[in-house]
């Protein structure tokens, strides 16, 4: 034992309970990290005293006086040193000439502290030497409640902490022989600032804390989350680095590796002047479409459109909307703010500028005929005035290339009620515009039968995301988290493990107008930082998974799941929170219908709770395509009717 004029007390730098990190008071917080981070000099080795050592002691009386308890109670006899595992080496305290030690080359005098070999080797080393030893032979981490050891060679093993397999010196616990920590992993630090770690390939506001678990329990609580750098699950029994207030979670190489593991900053694998026809999403607001980033180039260059058109979707010649007219038509226009809804037939996006084309009753444009065009049963028929350019038949759809796919009003003609299909690409239903293999009964949505090859998407910016067949085995989207259908198609990347459906790449805008903000709320691609609480949408009124997609505002902390993003005129409806984005997107609701069922006019609707249950069923009518009469209380499931005849 190492002798010292006055008493020495025992410090401990950790304790025992290793649950502390997210149950003690803030206070108890404060003076753990305190010890976590304290740091001085052993007044015997010279070398740093720090929590992984945990115990030293200290001097009341001297001030600053301090040592490792290691170098306090250095042995007086070692066995198996590193530097000489044949015989055990003993501590002199005295010898008769001056001595030199074989590790360090340093040499010494007669009176100073050193360890020689106890069978006459010519082998001597000093005490510095052998602290270093032992100070990296032993450790007390946190992670572990007994010392841990060094395998003194170099293995091959997979490490506990981070779950891959390294080369090198290995950590174990004698008590618990399962236990191995690579020395890279158990050196790690207890805090860092990832953009410090990764040479500013990835940053985060706060200081990310290393765990040495993440519970399965805590995966659900937080919707089994994905690290932030590399996209991929994490195992209950590694270690992460975390920040909890944003729901922020890496793997701790992926922290801490200098580099592009995954999808940070890429380097950029395509010049922008090799693609000058490249689409980018998404798209900047709800006034922008697909359609309209395809078409718009074509309108530039082509004639001035005529003021009165007689196209085939409609028996009623089409009258041109245009700046003119605004002081009679621009209240017509499509606004959210305004719970004015324009939607185009065509398409089934909204109308938010003009030019568009309007139901006339006659071929003139004066006011009184728009007036009267208002009047009409059909007054709600618009088309974009580039949904009137849409060419007559689409050829080599990758969908469908065996046969052309021509275009129609709708799939009325095919006995569909209301023209309302299934798109076979995308799956949502549909009362648009359609283009159709009549041949093989094959129907998709204008906007599908449009889908670019290749895109660049904000969310992985540097790579370009191509269109593909899905494969066999598994793939989820990045946006909404569910699987993608290995029969239908996906935007992939060729060199990342990055995918999303196609209508989550193309449909969801980065910035929408809702009534409940008064401010654009913003596509959030993960949680929001410094978010507290739990995540509700303010539609439905449901929690959310943040790691899906969503709508946020940043000004009033007010969010919207992605589903719930396109219902703009009721708040009452809302959409389940398990979707990925609303059945009903491409549905016009509205219009007067005369059915088979019911003898008075019905509208076609959304279901909500308080319309009760189908009158044909007895079923619940939320969240579903209904009729609902404009006289009585009579309600019925679309499918219910008998004019419905399956898609």
């Amino acid at each position: 034992m190492f002798h010292h004029k006055h008493p020495l007390s025992l410090i401990d730098l950790q304790i025992d309970d290793l649950t502390y990190l997210d149950e003690e008071e803030d206070d108890v917080k404060q003076e753990i990290e305190a010890k976590q981070e304290f740091r001085c000099r052993c007044n015997r080795c010279g070398e740093k005293i720090n929590w992984f050592h945990r115990y030293y002691y200290n001097c009341k009386e001297c001030s600053g006086y301090s040592i490792h308890k290691f170098c306090a109670e250095i042995p007086t006899t070692l066995e198996h040193h590193l530097s000489h595992k044949a015989h055990p080496l003993i501590l002199l305290l005295q010898r008769d000439i001056r001595w030199r030690c074989r590790i360090c080359y340093t040499n010494h005098e007669p009176e100073e502290l050193g360890y020689r070999c106890s069978s006459g080797c010519d082998f001597s080393t000093d005490v510095k030497c052998v602290v270093e030893w032992l100070k990296n032979n032993i450790i007390h981490h946190p992670s572990h409640v007994h010392p841990l050891v060094p395998i003194n060679k170099r293995i091959t093993c997979e490490c506990d902490a981070c779950g891959k397999e390294h080369k090198g010196i290995f950590y174990h616990c004698t008590t618990c022989p399962t236990l191995f920590l690579h020395r890279d992993c158990a050196f790690l630090p207890r805090k860092l600032r990832i953009q410090d770690a990764t040479d500013g390939c990835f940053s985060h506001t706060h200081p990310l804390t290393l765990a040495y678990s993440f519970p399965k329990a805590d995966q659900i609580a937080n919707y089994f989350p994905r690290c932030r750098v590399c996209d991929k699950s994490f195992y209950d029994n590694e270690w992460i680095y975390k920040c909890d207030d944003c729901r922020y979670y890496t793997h701790l190489d992926c922290a801490t590796t200098k580099g592009e593991p995954g999808l940070g900053k890429s380097i950029k694998n395509f010049e922008d002047a090799n693609y000058p026809d490249l689409l980018y999403f998404p798209l900047p607001d709800q006034k922008d479409s697909l359609l309209k980033e395809i078409f718009f180039k074509q309108m530039a260059s082509s004639p001035t459109p005529v003021n009165i058109l007689q196209h085939r979707s409609h028996p009623h010649p089409l009258i041109l909307v245009d700046h003119h007219d605004t002081k009679s038509c621009d209240h017509l226009l499509h606004n959210p703010m305004k719970k004015i809804e324009l939607l185009c037939n065509g398409c089934l996006r909204p109308i938010t500028d003009m030019p568009f084309y309007k139901c006339s009753s006659s071929t003139t444009t004066t006011t009184t005929t728009l007036n009267q065009c208002e009047e009409e049963c059909c007054d709600d028929f618009v088309l974009h005035e580039w949904c009137t350019r849409l060419p007559d038949q689409v050829l080599d759809h990758p969908a469908h290339p065996q046969h052309p796919l021509l275009l129609l009003p709708n799939s009325s003609h095919h006995h569909k009620l209301l023209g309302v299909f299934k798109c076979r690409v995308c799956n949502l239903r549909c009362n648009g515009f359609v283009y159709s293999c009549v041949e093989c009964d094959y129907h998709i949505d204008v906007n599908c039968a449009f889908m670019p090859d290749k895109i660049v998407h904000d969310v992985h910016p540097n790579h370009l995301i191509w269109r593909v067949r899905s494969r066999p085995y598994y793939k989820s989207c990045r946006s909404c988290l569910d699987g993608i259908n290995e029969n239908g198609f996906s935007y992939s990347c060729t060199t990342c493990d990055f995918h999303l459906h196609p209508e989550c790449a193309l449909f969801l805008p980065k910035t929408i107008r809702h009534r409940f903000d008064k401010h654009p709320m913003k596509l959030s691609y993960f949680p929001i930082e410094n978010h507290k609480s739990l995540y509700f949408c303010d539609v439905c009124e449901e929690e959310f998974d943040p790691e899906c997609w969503f709508y946020h505002c940043y000004d009033c902390v007010q969010s919207i799941h992605s589903a719930c993003s396109p219902i703009i005129l009721d708040c009452k409806r809302a959409a389940p929170y398990y979707l990925r984005i609303s059945e009903f997107l491409n549905i016009k609701f509205g219009g007067i219908h005369n059915i088979e069922d019911h003898p008075h006019p019905v509208s076609l609707d959304q279901g909500i709770e308080s319309d009760g249950r189908c009158n044909q069923c007895g079923r619940s009518l939320w969240y579903k395509m209904i009729f609902k009469c404009l006289e009585c209380k009579y309600v019925i499931h679309f499918k219910c009717c008998k004019s419905f005849n399956g898609w």
